[in-house]
């Protein structure tokens, strides 16, 4: 009885989480808090440096994600909020408050590390980890 209940449980975990390349649903889903930037200055030069802020991206299993900040560009700033959509086939947000829509938001997952891409003409990342 125990051994059906748990193969049960682990079965329904894999089923609720759907998969595209490294990144799962169940990975992504959640708060995650700004803790790095990276702002090229034009020469390959940027690193990343470490923020205090208290800025977030939360990713809904539903595809949608809010932020206390703006999810159309780089900033430490925790206002305004805004919101979007995800996709996790091509890894992109997407907001209709961006003034230049479509733009690409690009984002990746290392580790416990999501990395996120703004359109910038140098580059422009910052770093989130899951609270």
């Amino acid at each position: 009885m125990n051994k059906t209940l748990l193969t049960l449980l682990l079965a329904g975990a894999l089923i609720s989480c759907t998969k595209s390349d490294d990144i799962t649903e169940c990975d992504l889903v959640g708060t995650w808090k700004l803790i790095e930037v990276l702002v090229d200055p034009g020469d390959g030069s940027g690193t990343f440096h470490r923020v205090s802020t208290e800025k977030v991206l939360e990713f809904h299993s539903d595809g949608t994600l809010w932020s206390n900040g703006s999810i159309c560009y780089i900033s430490t700033e925790s206002v305004p909020a805004s919101s979007g959509t995800y996709s996790l086939s091509d890894s992109t947000i997407n907001s209709s408050e961006c003034p230049n829509t479509p733009i690409s938001i690009r984002f990746h997952k290392i580790g416990s590390t999501l990395t996120v891409s703004y359109p910038c003409d140098e580059a422009c990342l910052a770093k989130f980890k899951k609270k």
